[in-house]
């Protein structure tokens, strides 16, 4: 039994002497290279020395600048090549090994040591001086003195110019750029890194902050009137010049101390929309079925805006600052609004070649001989745009000496339409110019009756020789 004892005891001896053994080992071996389970920004690096980590490391780390973002969103960068940008993290490696004691190097058996090592960087100072002076918000800083505060009237209405606000601090820019290069961060926003603030405001800017307030409600419209294809906007633009002022130009107040609306201003944009728009009797350029561009003046078709209306809505809408697309009232209405009125559907009467064409949607779909008004009797069919206001069959067409019966009747101006003609064989030619009608279009009575089915009231009705 003694000898057993005796024998585990020297068993025991010999493991206790091998572990001491291997731990001392492992403790000088760890004395030059990283303890077991250390991980330095995703590396393995249990065993490894100092050279042999910062090369790992080295290749999985680059950067190539950073991007300096302003407060309008633009963006510059300074590049890592322009500045000569190094790094190494042997320093950082060196610093965090010597906090590893590497007698404790079985408290690793118990978890990883994991750890994020920046790198230390090395620049070249006077180049990114030079690269930060060059960006665009450096070159373009004025001086706080120099910073106006005024209202200046430009295409799109009154503006306010305020360079007091969101001044960029320029050395606090700096810093932040510089802090961004040193951590290796590719980006930096002035903004976020508080770089801007505002100045203070002295009495007279104060007092032009408040006109322009008022300015701002005045010019506070975003009407817009849909004429046809194209859109009129009444905005700033438009209402800048609405506010009343005195002989000097100085602006007018109301006794609330707003800015007063100039006398007839409202009535007057009205009536320029009108002069623009309003196309009855207007002169047009029409591209006839043979080819030529003819100029078509006078006439009963077009558009005609009713001013007195507009003029209550106009002035209702800007009291109360709509925001809206408006199509205008009209006394009398075309096929189209706009000044292309006509549209791609029309009666298209040619007194010179004595042909008349109806197109519908821009597809002509009849093509026939006519005859108009007697031209050696001064009775000729009158140039014009008109249109088609009524369609009566079995008609008596009476006038001085004659009453004629006719089947299909379209009135386009006055006591002038198109109408069949069964007392004529023969239509087309120069006929009109000895034996013309009293003013009217006569037609084939087939031609007629498939106009009459097909046109609508309202239809354009174009005439011109």
């Amino acid at each position: 039994m003694k000898r057993l004892l005796k024998h585990m005891a020297v068993m025991f001896g010999i493991a206790a002497v091998s572990l001491m053994a291997v731990y001392v080992g492992l403790a000088v071996y760890y004395r030059n290279a990283f303890t077991y389970g250390t991980w330095i920004n995703g590396v393995y690096c249990t065993g490894k020395s100092i050279q042999e980590v910062n090369e790992e490391l080295a290749k999985d780390f680059s950067y190539e600048g950073v991007t300096v973002t302003d407060k309008d969103g633009n963006s510059y960068v300074i590049t890592a090549e322009e500045i000569s940008y190094q790094f190494d993290f042997r320093k950082a490696l060196e610093i965090y090994q010597k906090r590893q004691n590497p007698w404790m190097w079985v408290d690793s058996l118990l978890g990883k040591h994991q750890v994020e090592l920046a790198p230390v960087v090395s620049y070249d100072h006077d180049a990114f001086e030079a690269c930060f002076a060059a960006l665009p918000f450096c070159r373009e800083e004025k001086k706080e003195k120099d910073r106006r505060v005024e209202i200046v009237r430009t295409a799109q209405g009154y503006a306010l110019v305020n360079e007091r606000v969101d001044v960029l601090a320029l050395e606090q820019a700096r810093g932040a750029v510089l802090a961004a290069v040193e951590d290796s961060q590719t980006e930096v926003s002035l903004v976020e890194a508080g770089c801007y603030h505002n100045l203070e405001l002295t009495a007279q800017m104060q007092e032009t902050l408040e006109l322009w307030e008022k300015l701002a409600r005045f010019q506070q419209c975003g009407i817009v009137y849909q004429m046809g294809a194209d859109e009129v906007p009444v905005d700033a633009s438009v209402v800048c010049d609405w506010i009343a002022t005195d002989e000097n130009g100085r602006f007018l107040f109301d006794e609330s101390g707003e800015l007063q609306l100039k006398e007839n201003a409202i009535e007057d944009f009205v009536e320029a929309l009108a002069a623009e728009y309003d196309t009855v009797g207007a002169s047009r350029q029409f591209l006839s079925t043979r080819g030529d561009l003819v100029t078509v003046e006078g006439g009963l078709y077009g558009n005609k805006i009713d001013k007195k209306a507009e003029v209550d809505y106009l002035t209702q809408a800007f009291h109360d600052k709509k925001n809206e697309v408006h199509r205008p009232v009209y006394t009398q209405e075309a096929w189209e609004q706009g000044k292309e009125d006509i549209g791609s559907t029309y009666i298209e009467v040619d007194m010179g070649e004595q042909k008349m064409y109806y197109y519908v949607d821009g597809v002509l779909q009849i093509d026939t001989p006519i005859v108009t008004g007697n031209t050696s009797r001064r009775m000729g069919t009158p140039s014009g745009v008109n249109f088609v206001y009524a369609k009566q069959k079995n008609r008596i067409l009476r006038g001085p000496n004659y009453a004629s019966h006719v089947d299909f009747w379209m009135p386009v101006k006055g006591n002038i339409g198109i109408h069949d003609a069964a007392w004529r064989g023969k239509f087309g030619g120069t006929i009109y110019q000895t034996n013309g009608s009293h003013g009217c279009i006569n037609t084939p009575r087939a031609a007629m009756e498939q106009l009459f089915d097909m046109a609508e009231v309202g239809t354009p009705v174009i005439m011109f020789y």
